[in-house]
Order: structure tokens, then sequence, then C-alpha cells
């Protein structure tokens, strides 16, 4: 049984490493070669991505394939999160370090952008779910402040783009991490130029776009040779926002209505569309329109997610209190069920996140909750029940209910909360597979390599290959 090997270096908000994915009889396997931390640096004047390290790491990982293991790779592929972006000068160098989406510049954009383009034009152009950290506002924050960088930049790059033209010189725009900008036009399918150009923002740095599967070019010689690879190794544009891999990963059938949460630092709750939904009630209810691998498209909503969770972990670390996800999820189930429900998107600023949700519970009369395990289990209830909202809405968009919850990615190992979503959605619940991620990076470079014909495909051979847990709600739930 012959066997093709591809890499997935898989970027997010927290961590990345590289997973070597192999492909055989229908069935894939997933062997971690490489994992690091992906923190952010904060200097003087804000919130910074650390590129450079990021890319060395990524050297490592091919160093890790090639040179220590002898793998002969059939093609890598880069996923990350969204919004983020690189400005290239005319010498292909980097104007400026790319800023963190939660950097601070972005404040107050909202509302000086929406002053001269309003928002329901906004979203009738881009059909994206209008929030403080996406591309457009970035950009505008830039321009209001007089940036140099913006000033002198000849192009733009998304950072799973980025991160491809350092591998192969070729510099290209992925449609699906493209989409989350907020000045991508999904009924022209193509950039939202006329926008771009009533901000007053340059449209000579936006790139040609390229679907999800496309053959990039072989890795430069220099990083191949280095990497100790016999041959040159393609690399693909896979479905390059981490989400748009992750969906298509889920391993659903199609015989149930079904949507999908992809569950880590944020939570992605949405169902997978033919055709943008761009009505007046989706601006209302704040959906996103993205695009996706094999011609579809994402609607869905961003909600904080485990966010929360990770900040009070990180806190507590800082006191002297280190616990793994799974203590903090098995505190959380001990602890009984909470009274009190907080939003999980007003808390987008990092830092000391257990004093941020005692001073929200407090300025509302409320009892904040009193050590690790209430606090985690407040945040998973409160979770569970933006899930809840978001699936109603959904249902009224779709104009149907739906009757299946995937939960994929990381989160899907927190069976509390895939309970929680169960009972309080009253929805089956099915998580799993936790590296949908990096399934979906590698297969949707398979179908770009003729080896794997399209979604449905890929979505048999996740079924296949993953094991997979089914939640029923209870009959009542816990509330």
């Amino acid at each position: 049984m012959s066997v093709e090997q591809f890499l997935a270096i898989d970027l997010g908000a927290e961590s990345g490493r590289a997973m070597l994915g192999s492909l055989a009889g229908g069935k894939l396997s997933l062997e971690e070669l490489h994992r690091f931390p992906n923190a952010p640096v904060r200097l003087p004047t804000g919130l910074y991505w650390d590129m450079l390290r990021l890319f060395f790491e990524i050297r490592h990982s091919l160093e890790i394939c090639g040179r220590r293991r002898g793998v002969e790779l059939k093609g890598i592929g880069i996923d990350t999160w969204g919004v983020d972006f690189a400005l290239l000068g005319s010498d292909g160098a980097l104007c400026d370090n790319p800023r963190h989406y939660r950097d601070s510049r972005n404040q107050g954009m909202l509302e000086k952008t929406f002053a001269v383009v309003p928002r329901e034009e906004i979203f009738d152009q881009t059909g994206v779910q209008l929030m403080i950290i996406n591309t457009l506002y970035q950009l505008y924050a830039m321009k209001l402040a007089g940036s140099p960088a913006l000033a002198v930049a000849d192009k733009l790059l998304f950072i799973p783009d980025l991160l491809n033209y350092w591998l192969t010189g070729v510099a290209r725009a992925e449609l699906t991490i493209a989409s989350t900008s907020q000045f991508y036009d999904p009924r022209n399918k193509g950039w939202a130029t006329d926008l771009f150009a009533r901000l007053g923002l340059p449209t000579a740095i936006l790139p040609s776009i390229i679907t999800p599967g496309t053959l990039l070019g072989p890795l430069l010689p220099e990083i191949g040779e280095r990497s100790g690879f016999s041959a040159s190794v393609p690399v693909y544009a896979t479905a390059c926002h981490d989400t748009a891999s992750a969906v298509a990963a889920v391993p659903a059938s199609g015989e149930r209505m079904w949507c999908y949460i992809s569950s880590g630092t944020w939570s992605l709750l949405g169902a997978e569309i033919d055709s943008p939904i761009l009505t007046r009630r989706a601006l209302e209810l704040n959906f996103t329109n993205e695009m996706g691998a094999g011609g579809k498209v994402r609607l869905l909503k961003n909600i904080a997610g485990l966010w929360l969770l990770q900040e009070c972990r990180r806190a507590w670390a800082l006191e002297g209190n280190e616990y793994s996800y799974a203590e903090l999820a098995a505190m959380a189930e001990a602890a009984p069920p909470s009274r009190i429900r907080i939003d999980p998107d007003a808390f987008s600023s990092p830092g000391n996140m257990p004093g941020q949700i005692a001073n929200f519970c407090r300025e509302r009369g409320l009892s904040a909750p009193q050590g690790m395990g209430p606090t985690c289990r407040m945040i998973i209830e409160s979770l569970a029940e933006s899930y809840r909202q978001v699936l109603a809405s959904l249902d009224e968009l779709l104009g149907h209910p739906i009757e299946v919850v995937h939960i994929v990615g990381g989160g899907s190992r927190n069976r509390l909360l895939n309970q929680l979503t169960a009972d309080f959605s009253g929805k089956t619940v099915i998580a799993g597979p936790t590296e949908a991620t990096a399934a979906g990076n590698i297969l949707v470079q398979a179908m770009g390599a003729g080896s794997v014909s399209g979604l449905p495909q890929i979505r048999d051979i996740v079924r296949n290959s993953f094991e997979l847990e089914t939640f029923s709600p209870r009959s009542v739930p816990p509330r």
C-alpha cells in the first residue's frame, strides 16, 4: 500500500506545531514532529507577533522532517489565525513587524470607520462580522496615525501568505484567509476596492487571490537543501485560515442538518453554505461570511472561546498555581453549577482575567466566583449559553433547525463543555477530531495534489481515521 506524506504547519494564537500526515488506504494518521510557543511581544510602540522566531521554528520543523527523519514530502501547507497581516516594501522586505490583533491601536476604529462608510454598506460589500480586530480597521488605524510603513508599502500579505512567500518567493493571497479581512467581496469574488478607496487606503498593495489547494511552487533551493530534502518539495496554499482547514475536516456525513464549532482560543460557530447571506438580519445578528474549501461559504459567528480559560490559567501560573487544561476542566466539573452568566465577548483584553471577571461581576451587583474551580465552571457554562444563543440565530438565518453540532479542535477535549452544549441547545453534539485543523490542512493539500477528489472524500477519510464521541442532551439541563 503506497503512503503519501504531507506536512502541516499549524500556527495558533498560543502555539504552533508541525504535523506529519500519512495518507494510505483511505485513512489519515498524524504525528506531531515539533511544537513551539507563539507568544506576542509587547514593545513601547505596541503588541507584535514574533514573525522571525515563527519562521525559524518552521525551518526547524522542515529540518526535523527532512534531515532527521528522511521523509520525502508530497506537500507542505501553512495555516494560521485570521485578520493579521504584513506589509512588504518594493524590495520584498518587511516594512514593519506585524501587529497582534489585540493591539490597542484598534480602539475606537469601528466608530471612526463607520463615520466614513456606514456599517450597513461595509457589511453589504463584505458580509463579514463587524469586529475591531478585522484587517480593515487595523489598516484604517495605520492611515489615521500616518504610518510610515503604510506609506511605503508595496504589497499586503496575510500571515500565512507571508510565510508561504518566505518559503517559495511567491506572493499571493489565499482565499480563505483573505476573506477574514473585511475587504473581500463574496458576491464579486474579489477585493472590495471601492470600499478600500473610500477609506483612502492604497488598492495597489492588494495581491492576487488564489483558491485553497493551489500549488504555489517548490521550496526555495536554499531552504530545501538546508532541510535535507533530496528533491524539490511542493508548497500548497492550503485552506490557510485555520478555521477553514478545521471546517474542511468536520466529519459530517450530510445525512442530518449540521453545523460546526471550531473550538480553541476562539469558538467559531457556523454552517457551511453555497452562497453568502448578506441580509440586514445577518448584519443585526453580526454573522460573517468567510470563504471555505471546495467553493463553500462559512457562515459563522466568532465567540471569545477558551481565551478566557487560557488567560485565567496564565494568571494563576504567575501566582504559582500552574495547572494543565485537563486539571482545570476537572476542577470545573467538580464545582457546582454556576448561578452567574457572563458574556465571553466582553473580555477581549489580555491580563489578569480572574480579576477582570471579578470586576465584571461586582459592577453588576453579582457575586464573583470564589476559587479556580467555580471560575472555570462559570466560564464553561457561559460559553455553552453563548453557543445556545448563536445556534438559535443560525437556525433563523438558515431557515431550518440544526440537528447535529460538530465540535472540532482542541476544545473538543473539554467533555464538560461538550455535554453542556448539548444540554443547553437541545442538540446532539459530536466531538472530534481534536486535530481537525492539521487534518484539514493536509487533506486540502492532498486535494490540490490530486490525491483526494474533494470535500466529500475528505470527510469520509476523517470519519474513517479519528475517534469521535457523541453527547446527547440530558432531559433537565443543569441551569
